[in-house]
């Protein structure tokens, strides 16, 4: 490694020097400035006029990076904050415990954005094989939690209404959003949340 901070890093790969966003968790991991044999785990962003490549110093880092940045308005920059500010144990505890006042405290993070990525990163601990180890951590694991809380559809649906009009949402926005939702006769309100969020980052 010929330079380092706690934003970026520049290795020398064969006498060519790439250079890396990190989040200061990695840079924290990683050796001194000068030593040889670094090792990160790297992946390869492609956009309109650049490519830049990121690094992390464990393949758990990896795996949430990429899930953050597949969050409508949530890049690389802001992917990045997030995981300087929270390693991947403590975002596992933050799902579990949808802690979306822990979340905003990310710097350039709000309350609206926190709350879709809590909502975005629910079953993502469960699921990924990078992150599986850390889904235990997640709440309601077991039979109870295979079984969703179901309600009457007016119920569920003013449920997820109010919780969208908190987000800043217009009634307009969810109207639009939630019509045509199917609930096949069950409701469930953290899956119409998650539908109704889904189009509203841009898939209506």
């Amino acid at each position: 490694m010929i330079e380092g901070t706690s934003t970026h890093i520049v290795l020398d790969v064969g006498g060519v020097g790439y250079e890396l966003g990190v989040s200061s968790n990695t840079a924290a991991e990683l050796p001194q400035v000068g030593e040889a044999g670094v090792t990160v785990y790297a992946r390869l962003i492609t956009g309109q006029d650049s490519l830049r490549l990121y690094g992390f110093a464990t393949t758990e880092e990896r795996a949430l990076f990429d899930h953050l940045i597949m969050i409508p308005k949530v890049g690389p920059k802001v992917a990045l904050s997030v995981l300087s500010t929270y390693t991947p144990e403590a975002l596992a505890t933050i799902v579990a415990d949808e802690d979306t006042k822990r979340m905003s405290r990310v710097p350039g993070v709000g309350s609206k954005t926190a709350q879709r990525m809590v909502l975005e990163l629910q079953g993502v601990f469960a699921k990924d094989a990078e992150l599986s180890h850390l889904g235990k951590q997640l709440h309601g694991s077991g039979s109870d939690a295979e079984q969703p809380t179901q309600g009457s559809t007016a119920a569920v649906m003013d449920e997820v209404k109010q919780a969208l009009l908190s987000m800043g949402f217009t009634s307009r926005e969810i109207e639009l959003v939630l019509n045509g939702y199917d609930t096949n006769g069950e409701a469930s309100a953290k899956d119409a949340l998650s539908y109704a969020l889904k189009r509203l980052g841009g898939h209506i």
